[in-house]
């Protein structure tokens, strides 16, 4: 039932007030379903439902189901969108009009409103905020422009054969009949966990799972069904790019395309160009980061998200949503095929795969180790006969050496910047900042040591355990890194990859150092000689839930750019990581490790065997949220515990607290509802102090 909207629509508390700017008295209400039902940008829980609104004569034709209104709502006018038109409304006092008809183009489909009203209610949000997330801001010269001629691509009259046009999939088991249900028309649900990158083309940098990816969407869009995928970043997006342009799809410009490409980055107008492409039908596939996953494709067929372990696809805005359960959900709402896909095997993904909701795309053993490098751990323990172990020992000395007489090297530093962290000389104590308590670290110039935090500078810096004034490096960066490589190899070629000095994108095949932070390594022609992936205890250290998930994400997404064994390519991984992440490594098996990961986290009751929310603030304020919370059967709750003040926080109220609600992974939905029902109670009633609800937080510290 909707809550129609009067000449207010008042708050709780507020006087219903006549808007004297419409002139209402005096405007004719439209003749065939006067009434329309909007959802009002208000993104407060107990108000997240339609509201009624009456439809001037002036705007019946143009307000339409999916079109963005302005409407009045308590004292200020506020955005909106139309839902659907009536003849009557439910309410008994007097309706408000509509203000205004922002424009005409139809942007919320009916598909894209229950997607987002699916996301909202998984992660007890709002629809409002989901769709600010979902439909990008209107760009007025862009939608007034005329549509290209001919944008819209045309169905082959038969499907060509799947062992000719998706030969990348023939490596897998199951990867050619996938392809083929697809184009079938049915709707399969895979993970797929994707080989190295062994066969790269030898006079460009390519990436073998950017070759399979078009290849699928050549497969949907030959049989003209439309296909999503969504990819961590704007790099990927163009990898993927420039292999569908090599099969004949190119991006939607100004003159058309076949592809549409959702990139914020590519700023309001392309954005908004490939966003109308698709609700249009001018293209039938869509690639893009994480709003692609909303994107309007008719006839979908196909929602692909890959490398769903990277954090790029979690959302920042509340609330938070992932890729990877927004187009499972709209697979579910579209009866269309889902993959999900990584060179290692995401913890959430592996939970789908043990629930049997979806299937495996694997390579067998044979395949995996022909594709793949050979990996050596120089663990402590292998290196004992050296004694004290260097960070670079020198078996990891002797690997770069031999390897960049065969050609690039590239060196994977878990860490950016220079000295990221300093620690006593005497003590070890980390060094801290006088003023905010943050890391202290050393930049390249010599100087004093400098907070990460404010940034204020530590002069003469004293230890407060031990009084002591020199410090000691604890934590070297990737600047650092590169500096000592270029005077151990001073005939060299050293180049940095990273957020400090910049992303490269693509090398060439010539010898070179090349020093990356996790995510940033660029591809080269034919693939790295050789590999050495840095501070393995580093890497794998940390509390997150998923910290050696991780570790083995960024080992395997750098070891798969590199050459064969068969070609004499070798990873080393140095130090002491997490023991089963680098075992599985060392063998190249992330989906066994996986599994027997999840099956612990199903007999510890981790996620995501369960499902959590985390809730944060302070301590009279989270005790009363969760007097009013309603557990689903079998929920529990964990603390509330206190955390530690962030730089600069207050801490005269004092410090803040932490509870987890914890339910199994069954009453998921129900834990959803029953959290997003204590916060409509809790801003309905106004309650004083501050709390934050998250589902499914990536870290719990």
């Amino acid at each position: 039932m909707t809550e129609p909207a009067a000449q207010q629509p008042a708050l709780p508390g507020m006087p219903v007030r006549r808007s004297r700017a419409v002139g209402a008295q005096d405007i004719e209400p439209a003749t065939v379903d006067p009434v329309a039902r909007v959802v009002v940008d208000v993104p407060v829980p107990h108000l997240d439902r339609l509201f009624d609104y009456l439809v001037p004569s002036s705007m019946a034709d143009a307000a339409q189901p999916g079109t963005r209104v302005k409407v009045r709502f308590g004292a200020k006018d506020v955005d909106g969108y139309v839902v659907e038109r009536a003849g009557a409304s439910d309410h008994t006092g007097t309706l408000a009009f509509l203000r205004r008809v922002v424009s005409a183009e139809p942007v919320l489909t009916p598909a894209t409103l229950a997607l987002c009203r699916a996301v909202a209610d998984h992660y007890a949000g709002t629809l409002p905020d989901v769709l600010r997330l979902a439909i990008p801001g209107r760009h007025a010269r862009t939608e007034d422009a005329e549509r290209p001629a001919g944008s819209a691509p045309e169905p082959t009259a038969a499907a060509p054969v799947p062992g000719e046009s998706a030969s990348a999939w023939a490596a897998y088991a199951g990867g050619a009949a996938f392809v083929q249900h697809v184009q079938a028309g049915h709707a399969p649900r895979a993970v797929w966990t994707a080989l190295p990158a062994a066969e790269l083309d030898p006079e460009a940098a390519t990436h073998g799972w950017a070759v399979a990816l078009a290849q699928l969407l050549r497969a949907c869009h030959d049989v003209a069904r439309g296909a999503i995928v969504v990819l961590p970043d704007g790099r990927d997006v163009a990898r993927l790019q420039v292999e569908l342009e090599r099969l004949g799809l190119p991006v939607v410009g100004r003159n058309g395309g076949a592809v549409g490409r959702l990139v914020a980055d590519d700023g309001p107008a392309a954005r908004y160009r490939s966003f109308l492409a698709a609700l249009r039908g001018d293209v039938r596939i869509v690639i893009g980061t994480r709003a692609a996953a909303f994107a309007p494709v008719q006839d979908l067929g196909l929602v692909v998200c890959w490398d769903d372990a990277d954090p790029n696809h979690r959302e920042q805005r509340s609330p938070a949503p992932h890729s990877r359960e927004v187009l499972a959900l709209r697979s579910e709402l579209e009866d269309c095929a889902l993959l999900i896909g990584s060179p290692a095997r995401s913890a959430p993904a592996q939970a789908l795969v043990a629930a049997g909701w979806v299937q495996e795309i694997v390579a067998d053993r044979a395949t995996v180790r022909a594709r793949a490098p050979r990996v050596r751990a120089l663990t402590s323990a292998e290196l004992a006969s050296e004694g004290a172990v260097a960070r670079i020992p020198s078996a990891a000395w002797r690997l770069l050496r031999d390897g960049l007489e065969r050609g690039p090297v590239l060196v994977q530093v878990p860490r950016k910047g220079y000295v990221p962290v300093v620690v006593c000389q005497g003590c070890r104590e980390a060094a801290r900042c006088r003023e905010c308590h943050g890391p202290l670290g050393l930049g390249a110039v010599a100087g004093d040591p400098q907070c990460g935090w404010c940034g204020r500078l530590a002069a003469g810096w004293r230890c407060p355990e031990c009084a002591g004034t020199q410090l000691r490096f604890a934590r070297i960066g990737s600047d650092r890194t590169a500096e000592e490589l270029g005077r151990a190899f001073p005939g060299a070629t050293v180049r940095v990859s990273g957020a400090s000095t910049g992303v490269l994108d693509a090398l060439p095949s010539r010898p070179a150092l090349v020093v990356a932070t996790p995510g940033a390594e660029p591809a080269v022609a034919g693939g790295y000689a050789a590999a050495v992936l840095l501070d393995a205890a580093l890497a794998s250290l940390g509390m997150s839930m998923f910290a050696t998930h991780d570790a083995l994400h960024r080992w395997i997404s750098a070891a798969q750019l590199v050459r064969p064994s068969g070609q004499g390519g070798i990873v080393a991984l140095v130090g002491d990581g997490d023991p089963a992440a680098t075992a599985a490594l060392v063998r190249w098996d992330p989906a066994g490790f996986a599994a027997r990961d999840h099956a612990e986290r199903v007999e510890l009751g981790l996620p995501p065997a369960v499902r959590v929310a985390s809730v944060t603030g302070d301590r009279m304020s989270v005790a009363a949220f969760l007097d009013r919370l309603t557990l689903p059967p079998g929920g529990a709750v964990l603390g509330p515990v206190e955390l530690a003040a962030e730089a600069g926080e207050s801490t005269l109220a004092g410090a803040p607290v932490r509870a987890i609600v914890r339910a199994p992974r069954g009453q998921g939905r129900a834990l959803a509802h029953a959290v997003k029902g204590a916060l409509g109670g809790r801003t309905a009633r106004k309650d004083p102090g501050a709390v934050v609800v998250q589902l499914d937080p990536a870290e719990l510290l």
